[in-house]
């Protein structure tokens, strides 16, 4: 969330980024209401500096034994319209809050003007693409030849974009949770955490799902309760409404959690595999940085995910999110775009924001220094370490072979028990 006082001193600012953003956010109505504000306080203010030099000479009559009705009428009168101030003042607040959180964070200089994923920039590629002597098939063909992704049982059992895993389908997804987990703690310092998977609405509010992106979420019936897109939304709220001690930043927390997305706004797009599913896994990375370093802890939050994709041995770009398609919350992304050579294109794998201290405010987290009278807001870095059903999907691409199976990446082996290479599993269909 973006700061009240910030906004008001800084308004060709914010309408600037809004329009990079390219969002339908009418600012002059919020800057009409905060002016009301504004006007209905120093009203009440005027009226309340009246209504105690009326209780003053009321006071000062009753002392003398004088006739005070009039003013006493007047207190009265006084006291009624401050009341109906206050009143409207409430109002207007809750409505200049509910606009508030309604307002992107501002993009960051280095962030490219765009419309959308076309105007991406491309900053880093790694690895060589695969090169095959038989037309490459995609995932899901390869994971129904090996009897390993079962998509009719899983329509049957829910509806569609689920599936149903099998053998080693299921033990690859599991090694590579484990995988993940353990690189990012042992070697990158990350302390493990294993959150609840349904939040309340205010956890959804701090991190910036609500209210802008309701119709993403899956909501409980007849609670404020949500399954959570992504673990990204309990991490960060492990420490709303908390004041952190200086001296412990960075905090560095990693978690893997499925997580729940209704994909509204991606009717007949990804409708075959696991690419765009209503539940999948991931291994999320958190980062409470200071603000001053935030954005060099972005870099290496970056070369951390990147790290899972060059032992994977799997071919990726890093693209820097151009203003259009950068997310609500988010002063920059880079997001990695893992080789899919059975669609012969790259997809991402793996978002990494900077999201400075919006999410910060919305969940009113702070840090403070030893000796320091005041608190400052850290700022919230996340990033994917990774999607774990796309790294799966990108493993089976890029492993296939001619004859059908897919070999196990060499850093996966001893986490399937030596297992070298899947070939078709017990037919389970």
């Amino acid at each position: 969330m973006l700061d009240l006082k910030f906004i008001r001193q800084n308004l060709e600012l914010v309408k600037e980024s809004l329009r990079k953003r390219n969002t339908d956010f009418h600012l002059e109505a919020f800057i009409d209401l905060d002016n009301k504000r504004r006007e209905i306080i120093q009203e009440v203010e005027a009226l309340k500096e009246k209504r105690n030099q009326a209780s003053s000479k009321v006071a000062e009559k009753k002392r003398k034994k004088e006739d005070a009705s009039e003013l006493i009428a007047e207190l009265g009168q006084l006291s009624s319209r401050i009341k109906e101030l206050d009143a409207s003042l409430k109002e207007i607040d809750e409505q200049v809050h509910s606009l508030l959180l309604q307002i992107p964070n501002i993009p960051h200089p280095s962030v490219p003007e765009g419309k959308d994923e076309a105007d991406n920039k491309v900053v880093k590629t790694w690895g060589e693409i695969p090169q095959f002597d038989f037309e490459p098939k995609e995932h899901w063909e390869i994971g129904a030849f090996l009897n390993g992704l079962d998509f009719p049982r899983a329509a049957k059992l829910t509806g569609s974009r689920f599936v149903v895993m099998w053998d080693w389908a299921a033990k690859l997804e599991r090694a590579l949770i484990n995988f993940m987990l353990d690189l990012h703690t042992q070697e990158h310092g990350y302390i493990e955490v294993l959150p609840p998977f349904i939040v309340n609405n205010h956890s959804m509010q701090a991190t910036g799902q609500l209210p802008k992106f309701a119709e993403d979420l899956f909501k409980l019936e007849n609670l404020n309760y949500y399954l959570i897109p992504t673990a990204e939304v309990p991490v960060i709220n492990l420490h709303r409404e908390e004041v952190i001690p200086g001296e412990s930043l960075p905090l560095n927390y990693t978690a893997y959690t499925p997580c729940f997305r209704s994909e509204a706004g991606s009717y007949g797009k990804d409708t075959k595999g696991i690419i765009r599913q209503h539940q999948f896994d991931k291994v999320e990375l958190i980062r409470f940085v200071r603000p001053e370093n935030s954005y060099a802890e972005l870099e290496q939050l970056v070369q951390q995910a990147e790290k899972v994709l060059q032992l994977l041995e799997l071919p990726y770009r890093i693209v820097v999110l151009c203003t259009g398609d950068l997310g609500f919350s988010a002063a920059k992304t880079y997001d990695l775009e893992v080789w899919l050579p059975g669609q012969n294109k790259y997809r991402e794998i793996s978002s990494c924001s900077n999201c400075e201290d919006f999410q910060a405010r919305r969940a009113n987290i702070r840090f403070k220094d030893k000796g320091e009278k005041k608190s400052k807001y850290p700022h919230i870095l996340n990033g994917s370490g990774l999607a774990v059903g796309r790294t799966l999907v990108a493993i089976l691409e890029n492993y296939q072979q001619a004859d059908g199976s897919v070999v196990i990446p060499r850093v996966l082996r001893p986490y399937l028990g030596g297992l070298e290479k899947i070939t078709p599993s017990k037919n389970f269909f």
